[in-house]
């Protein structure tokens, strides 16, 4: 009786269900798509202005994606995965 009680308490049980993993990696592969789109838009010769950083993608766009991805993240941590949606 004390060993099945001592391999139930010993069963690995993941925090997280396989739908959060889900959402987490798609919420990280967002935020990497956020970063990448950010970077850029410097100039070769550093006496000479370029007007490329200043573009919508970089300052608009990015950070959107990032926000995004970060609100990805939190929604796939607060998942409950043992919720049943056939109710």
């Amino acid at each position: 009786m004390g060993e099945q009680k001592r391999k139930e308490a010993t069963k690995n049980d993941f925090i997280f269900g396989r739908k959060n993993y889900k959402f987490m990696f798609i919420g990280l592969l967002v935020i990497a798509l956020g970063f990448i789109l950010m970077s850029g838009g410097g100039s070769e010769d550093p006496n000479v202005f370029s007007p490329d950083i200043f573009s919508w993608r970089r300052i608009r766009l990015a950070p959107m994606l990032v926000l995004i991805g970060f609100g990805i993240e939190v929604y796939a941590i607060l998942l409950n995965p043992d919720k049943d949606s056939k109710k």
